[in-house]
Formats: structure tokens, C-alpha cells, sequence
């Protein structure tokens, strides 16, 4: 995994009138984080979905390897997990996972390997409908170390989490970054990545 960039230049985002940010940019390379902070409203989460490409920019651009963002190399690079965990409740956690994985090129985790990472071993067949709030996060964790994604999108990934499931995370996106992935992510938690370069873009 070499050469992967994700970049921003002169990005502006109006939203009801008024300017969340303008003149924005910045740079991201393997093995690197990105962490967006700032009060609710301030524009973040604006931000990653301009950076997903759900919305565009009122200015700028947002470019991986060199190139814009709307093509389906993207999206078959990048993995977006946001407020909602994305799984589907009626569905058992295999089944979702299997969902996920027919989408994508497996990842460096096999299921069983993933959910015992997580911590859900033995859960195969358990509807997601009956499970916490903190372990449907940890299912969504599954998701990406399963599927081969080189750019994690994450808002706010520490929701729901107690302070295993976060060290947990953490250690995960550690992990990733290590094998050369990038992240990008919103976050109120004080963020502790191990021997990770994380950029901080700060939005007021």
C-alpha cells in the first residue's frame, strides 16, 4: 500500500446563510489521522460528508491520490461509519457481516477473527435488534476489519462505548494506520493512537 492521499483545498461549506468554514485544506497520507474537532454546529460533520462525498463544497475540492472523489475507485477505497452503526437490525450480527462482505474485498480479518476481536465471539446469531447499544458499535467495528478499506471515515466512533470499547478502537485504528490506512474522524474524546501522526483541524 504505497502513495495514498486524501487532500483538501480551499473547501467552504454555507449552510442556512451562514459560513462554517472557508478556505480550508488540508493533507493526509498512509499510516496518518485526521482528527476534525470543534462545538456541535461548528460545522464538522459538514465537513465528512463533504470528505465522503454525500455533499458537495460551496468551494473547493476534495481529491484521493490525485484525483476527485466522485468515482467508484472512492468509494471502493473508503468506508464511512457515522452516528448510525449502518447494520441491519432484523438481520443476526453473521448476517450482516456477510452483507458487508460481499460488497467488498475481504480485509486482514476472517468473521470469527473480527468478532473476537471485538469482543463478540458467540454472537453469530444473535439479531442485532437484541443487542446493546455499545455492542452494535462494536459490530460496526467488525464491519471494517473484515472488508479491505484503505481510508476509515468515522463520526464520532467512540458513541455508546464504555471505556473498554474505547481503548478498544483505539487500538484498532491504531492497528489500521499501522498498515498504512488513513482515518479521518469527529470526536470529543481525547484521542490516544499509538505511534500515529494525527493532524487536527479545529472548527469554531
Amino acid at each position: 500500500m504505497t502513495g495514498q492521499q486524501l487532500t483538501g483545498k480551499g473547501l467552504c461549506c454555507i449552510r442556512d446563510d451562514r459560513v462554517l468554514f472557508e478556505g480550508l485544506g488540508f493533507c493526509v497520507g498512509n499510516g496518518e489521522a485526521l482528527l476534525l474537532e470543534g462545538k456541535n454546529g461548528s460545522g464538522k460533520t459538514s465537513l465528512l460528508r463533504i470528505i465522503c462525498g454525500f455533499r458537495e463544497p460551496d468551494a473547493g475540492q476534495v481529491r484521493w491520490c490525485g484525483a476527485a472523489i466522485n468515482s467508484g475507485d472512492y468509494y471502493a477505497e473508503m468506508a464511512y461509519v457515522g452516528h448510525l452503526d449502518g447494520i441491519k437490525k432484523e438481520l443476526t450480527v453473521l448476517e450482516n457481516l456477510n452483507v458487508s462482505l460481499a460488497l467488498a474485498q475481504a480485509g486482514r480479518y476472517a468473521i470469527d477473527a473480527a468478532l473476537a476481536r471485538v469482543r463478540l465471539s458467540g454472537y453469530d446469531d444473535a439479531l442485532v435488534q437484541t443487542l446493546s447499544a455499545g455492542q452494535k458499535r462494536r459490530l460496526s467495528l467488525a464491519r471494517l476489519l473484515i472488508c479491505k478499506k484503505h481510508l476509515w471515515i468515522l463520526d464520532e466512533p467512540f458513541t455508546s462505548l464504555d471505556k473498554h470499547g474505547i481503548a478498544l478502537t483505539e487500538a484498532l485504528m491504531s492497528e489500521h494506520c499501522a498498515a498504512g490506512g488513513l482515518i479521518v474522524l469527529t470526536s470529543h474524546h481525547d484521542l490516544n493512537l499509538h505511534n500515529v501522526a494525527v493532524q487536527r483541524i479545529h472548527l469554531s
